[in-house]
């Protein structure tokens, strides 16, 4: 009988943990301490620029420094065939 109650007590705590894990990850709730300040983010997605990727070594790279070169994607002169 006390190993039964054992591993009631055991499973309640961990359940118990678990929840008070998951409520923490969910955000705060109301009459919890107010939320921190969140930074103003880099750059609106419709303003961001497109990645390409290249076709030597698989690096992604922003468009605006793209080598094009026989129809594919290269980051830089050296990886481009000549």
């Amino acid at each position: 009988m006390t190993r039964i109650l054992f591993w009631l007590a055991l499973v309640f705590l961990v359940i118990a943990a678990i929840r008070s894990k998951l409520r923490k990850m969910s955000g705060p709730q109301q009459g919890g301490p107010a939320p921190a300040p969140q930074q103003p983010r880099a750059a609106d997605p419709q303003q961001a620029e497109k990645m390409l990727q290249c076709a030597q070594c698989g690096v992604h790279f922003p468009a605006s420094e793209n080598v094009p070169a026989n129809g594919r994607d290269y980051c830089c002169a050296a990886h481009a065939p000549h």
